[in-house]
């Protein structure tokens, strides 16, 4: 009998392409955003892949009409959580390889977090998100391969964070105005950003991922080159199997085409304060005009009703569904919401633990046109 495990490797076959580099492979670190139909696909293609180090983020529990769509799934695990259970399937797949599922919302995590990774995969279905991950790639310079999938039709699409249209550049005013419609009423109560159910199917999801993880590959190897879809969008008709290709223009006075460069780690503790990121970048800047957050920082809530002002010092995303009525009489609160902040604001003393900063997050320290992003990395 041949011993096969001592003629060839698990990957021969795929490392017979010849420009292929399984060493490249097995050295990255991919995010994959979503672990609903397209989440799964993409979870299961890399770890054949055999990509080194896989992490994914959903904030859902599995429900039964997710088993006819997610392959990684099965019966035993309704009721869990969908990154956790992905997770650990797609490393079940692979034992040369590292899987973590995150449960929560992508929204609530800090920018820093995503600075780890060589590229980012996503598997979402809503706006909201897809223009957090857009955002926050093209300030790292991290590529984004995104995927949706409504019926039987889809679509896959690469941004690159050097060149070209990013996300918010494809959006168009009726976008725009649900997404600042959404993001207005994102407080007030879980109905008013309950989301309709989309057809989808296990088919469409495994056509878009195949071809999102086969673009992923060529820039995790190195070869940009042989991208397919740089700057355009692959769009897939089940119904009659048409597929063609959009391309798409760069605005180029899109605010969302901001690059940070190197992030600078500043360690926290307990005590830490925005005043201490002052400090440390007063030798380099000479001062200080505002800090820069990555999130609406509510300050206060006012009800116009009851004319009663209640101190909240947490970021918006981490604020739930309902909290932005009034308790005594259900009109809606007004926000004092800030991104930026004034060195002489009282919030600047604020231990950065009371004010609910995710781990991970990033604040700029700006002066003018020079500014310092600093990288919270909690120390204990």
């Amino acid at each position: 009998m041949i011993d096969l495990e001592a003629t060839e490797s698990r990957y021969d076959r795929q490392e017979l392409i010849t420009w292929w580099d399984q060493p490249r492979l097995q050295a990255s670190r991919v995010l994959v955003v979503g672990a609903g139909a397209l989440g799964n696909e993409l979870c299961k293609n890399l770890a054949l892949l055999g990509i080194g180090h896989l992490e994914v983020i959903d904030l859902d529990i599995i429900e039964r009409s997710n088993l006819a769509r997610c392959v990684l799934f099965s019966d035993r695990d309704q009721g869990h959580p969908k990154a956790e259970v992905a997770a650990a399937a797609a490393g079940a797949l692979n034992p040369d390889i590292t899987t973590v599922g995150h449960v929560g919302n992508v929204l609530a995590r800090g920018l820093g977090w995503v600075a780890d990774f060589d590229v980012v995969l996503g598997g979402l279905d809503n706006r909201e998100a897809r223009l957090w991950v857009g955002q926050a790639c093209r300030k790292l310079g991290i590529p984004w391969i995104d995927g949706a999938i409504e019926g039987l039709r889809g679509l896959a699409r690469v941004f690159l964070p050097d060149e070209g249209a990013c996300y918010e550049c494809t959006l168009g005013e009726t976008d725009r105005a649900i997404l600042a419609h959404r993001r207005s009423c994102a407080l007030l109560s879980a109905e008013e950003i309950a989301s309709g159910k989309v057809p989808t199917n296990a088919t469409t999801a495994s056509i878009i991922a195949a071809v999102q993880v086969q673009e992923a590959v060529k820039i995790l190897v190195g070869r940009p080159d042989l991208l397919a879809l740089r700057n355009e969008a692959l769009m897939f008709n089940g119904d009659t199997l048409e597929t063609y290709k959009i391309g798409y223009t760069e605005d180029e006075f899109c605010l969302a085409h901001d690059r940070y460069g190197r992030l600078e780690p500043f360690d926290v503790v307990g005590s830490t304060t925005m005043r201490d990121l002052l400090k440390a970048a007063e030798p380099l800047l000479g001062g200080a005009e505002a800090l820069d957050l990555e999130d609406d920082l509510v300050l206060t809530a006012r009800c116009p009703s009851c004319d009663i002002s209640t101190t909240i010092g947490r970021p918006l995303a981490s604020l739930s569904p309902g909290s932005g009525s009034c308790a005594r009489c259900g009109s809606a609160l007004s926000m004092d919401a800030r991104r930026s902040l004034d060195p002489l604001e009282e919030t600047v003393n604020v231990p950065l633990a009371s004010l609910g900063l995710p781990a991970d997050e990033v604040i700029t320290v700006r002066r003018g046109a020079d500014r310092i992003h600093y990288r919270l990395r909690e120390t204990r």
